[in-house]
């Protein structure tokens, strides 16, 4: 079904007297409601009401947002078929849309895109709720009259590409995920935590290199902040549209000190087994030797820390170099406890 929202009239003057009498409408039950309320308050010129249904502000001040409508007399809009997805504790929903925003000089302009919306799942909020928003709108000239500038929808269209569709994905995710362990998404502004991103190609370890290569990405967001330490985490998404969070393998350590002094000289470090863990520290990934490194300091000056190595390969990270500093001796001598990565 298609919704429209359709003000006729004739002189400025006139049109302006009629746009003051439009019905108020605040409706976010659907994304189509939400898109319709938004330009409502547009043409009531209630651009406070219409900043508010975006998720981020959607130009650099409220000033500047009623600006870009200051020539536009009213806006008509048509929506087509809404589709949804989840993403761990949210639903997003695209929006294929069509607006013809009519100038106060007499000149009409026709845009075609999609909105893209989303909503926290209301059962497992805790002390706030956000509710239904706009996160981004993709939208450019059509030639085509309103109803034919309709997009059929927004999947796999020209609006989005799929990076642009799992990044968008990958950043409700995170959110979703890490809201309550990653302090820096607090701290930060949405533009300040958008992830590093890297396209990669692999094959499976059972395809040869006749067959053609798979496509990944993986995301990297800030995390946690200390006095000398950073952290971030890691999403992978596939070609195939799947998201999932990255954790990774490193060794459990027994450190041996003289005396059981950690400020004396070390006598011996044990790998006694290996765990899982879903941030890496002050870590970076190299795109020309697909790896991931961490180095974790154990004190600011750096003397005793741990440094890791995972190798993309296959489809998947792994653990292949992991080297140990455990002596505060103010010098930096670390020792390879793994290694995976000389060969046999």
């Amino acid at each position: 079904m298609r919704l429209v929202l359709v003000i006729t009239c004739g002189m400025a003057a006139a049109c302006s007297s009629a746009l003051a009498e439009e019905a108020y409408l605040d409706n976010r039950s659907d994304a189509a409601a939400l898109v319709k309320s938004l330009y409502n308050a547009v043409n009531r010129k209630e651009y406070a009401r219409a900043w508010s249904y975006f998720s981020e502000p959607p130009a650099s001040s409220l000033e500047d947002y009623a600006a870009g409508f200051s020539d536009t007399e009213r806006v008509t809009i048509r929506t087509g078929r809404v589709t949804e997805e989840g993403a761990a504790g949210s639903v997003i929903y695209r929006l294929p849309l069509a607006i013809e925003a009519h100038a106060s000089d007499g000149n009409v302009r026709v845009f075609s895109g999609c909105y893209s919306l989303r909503m926290a799942n209301p059962e497992i909020a805790t002390d706030a709720f956000t509710p239904l928003s706009i996160t981004n709108g993709r939208f450019s000239a059509s030639h085509a009259s309103l109803d034919e500038s309709v997009p059929a929808d927004c999947d796999g269209g020209p609006v989005l590409s799929q990076p642009e569709l799992l990044h968008e994905r990958a950043v409700a995710l995170y959110e979703d995920a890490f809201s309550q362990t990653c302090e820096q998404m607090s701290g930060l502004a949405r533009t300040e935590r958008e992830p590093d991103v890297h396209e990669l190609a692999y094959r499976y370890a059972y395809e040869t290199a006749s067959d053609p290569e798979h496509k990944a990405w993986l995301f990297r967001f800030p995390c946690n902040s200390g006095a000398y330490n950073e952290s971030e985490v890691y999403i992978f998404g596939y070609d195939y549209n799947e998201l999932r969070l990255l954790s990774f393998a490193t060794p459990h350590l027994d450190v041996r000190y003289q005396d059981d002094d950690f400020e004396k000289p070390v006598d011996a470090i044990y790998v006694i087994g290996f765990k899982s863990v879903g941030e890496l520290v002050n870590s970076d990934f190299d795109p020309a030797t697909k790896t991931l490194h961490s180095w974790s300091k154990w004190r600011g000056i750096g003397d005793a820390s741990s440094r890791g190595e995972w190798l993309f390969r296959s489809g998947e990270f792994s653990l292949v170099r992991f080297d140990v500093d455990a002596s505060y001796d103010g010098e930096v001598n670390p020792r390879t406890v793994v290694d995976y990565a000389s060969g046999p």
